[in-house]
């Protein structure tokens, strides 16, 4: 008898859940609809209020918006995003003892492009100035300096393919210019010779027609990369193509550190004669004063000497790069929506009627700007238009917004 009744209330209980079931089925369904419903009564009602007057609208994340985009933009490096500078004119500004450590080097319009120092290991090259110790002269001051600023701190001196070298001349440039970093494969330096008699002294005369040009090698090998991020050799080159090749030898002359816009020059391959690579800078390595700044002034700048060498002039060639993240925003207006104005001037009276009769069913707005707003309706952007645009229900209008960061 109890082995019966548990049958029977097991079959009970088995035929319950099937009538729940249509009822949750049904019940389901008439959700979906009702939601299906309430969707379209919303695109509806949205439209209407578009014809109407419409201030906000949502972005499409997957239509609207196009972000992280990479883009890299290189400009000439000097005022003006010039590429070229061969006149130049050293800073007036600076005092005696700061010309001692560096020449501040302008365009003809006063306007600083980069800064020249000489360097050496020992200190050697440059006076010991008063009341300083250990032979901290400025030619030491700035070996260090660059030194620890460029080299891994278990390098202490520059080296050259393979040979160290105490004596280096510096090639700053201006932060501002280089933006992000110099760009690799379009730097170049035009050195000339100048005369022994006249070496060092401002307004000297090139003696020859012999000269140097020195690229990076950004077109042959990858950057090393070191404490300073990437460095390229300086080599004998020239940017000019014509010839098929722009790499004229291995010899290296310098080092080029593009993120830090600063070039190291090999004073010693400069040194040498002009049937050995170099210009014949004769650097002054003594203990006194040798205005090894001035040298290279003189030997890089065209604003010096009445003489060209090889129809060449001294200068620099160089461009910055920078590599900028942008978002596109594609604002749509179709042709029902934006057509009213809240402009104070689109309405008139106290009673805000429409200046025009027209404008109840003919609309006329000129759009100027657009408005990028946060979900709290903040604004954080304002992009402007470079002239009104017309827009009736006649026209429909699709704005490309670019954020750069």
């Amino acid at each position: 008898m109890a082995t019966y009744n548990r049958n029977v209330n097991r079959q009970e209980r088995r035929a319950v859940p099937v009538r729940s079931q249509a009822v949750s089925r049904i019940s389901v369904e008439e959700q979906a609809r009702q939601l299906a419903d309430e969707i379209i009564a919303d695109r509806d009602r949205e439209r209407r209020i578009s014809r109407l007057g419409k201030i906000y609208t949502r972005f499409d994340e997957v239509d609207d918006v196009l972000s992280n985009n990479v883009e890299t933009i290189t400009r000439g490096l000097f005022s003006g995003n010039v590429a070229s500078l061969t006149a130049m004119a050293k800073s007036t500004t600076l005092t005696a003892t700061q010309e001692r450590y560096y020449y501040e080097i302008n365009d003809t319009s006063g306007n600083s492009q980069f800064s020249i120092a000489y360097g050496h290991f020992h200190g050697s090259g440059s006076g010991d100035l008063s009341t300083q110790l250990n032979n901290d002269t400025p030619a030491r001051a700035i070996y260090k300096q660059y030194a620890q600023t460029l080299l891994s701190p278990t390098d202490k001196k520059f080296t050259f393919g393979s040979t160290d070298s105490d004596s280096i001349y510096v090639l700053n440039f201006n932060r501002a210019r280089i933006r992000e970093k110099l760009d690799p494969g379009n730097f170049e330096i035009t050195l000339r010779h100048i005369s022994a008699s006249a070496n060092g002294v401002d307004g000297a005369e090139i003696s020859s027609s012999n000269f140097i040009q020195i690229i990076d090698d950004s077109s042959l090998t990858s950057a090393t990369l070191g404490e300073s991020g990437q460095v390229y050799n300086l080599v004998s080159g020239s940017l000019d193509h014509s010839n098929g090749t722009n790499i004229n030898g291995t010899t290296v002359f310098g080092l080029l550190y593009p993120q830090y816009g600063v070039a190291i020059l090999n004073a010693d391959q400069l040194d040498k004669k002009i049937d050995a690579g170099g210009i014949d800078l004769q650097t002054d390595t003594d203990t006194t004063e040798g205005f090894n700044n001035r040298k290279l002034y003189t030997a890089l700048s065209s604003s010096h000497g009445a003489a060209t060498a090889g129809g060449r002039t001294g200068g620099i060639q160089a461009r910055s790069s920078e590599q900028v993240k942008s978002t596109y925003y594609f604002v749509r207006a179709k042709n029902a929506e934006f057509n009213y104005s809240n402009n104070p001037t689109y309405v008139t009276g106290s009673l805000g009627q429409l200046s025009y009769n027209s404008f109840k069913t003919n609309p006329q707005t000129y759009i100027t700007s657009v408005g990028l707003y946060n979900n709290r309706r903040e604004l954080l952007a304002v992009a402007k238009l470079s002239q009104p645009l017309l827009k009736n229900y006649t026209r429909e209008a699709l704005i490309k917004v670019k954020l750069d960061f």
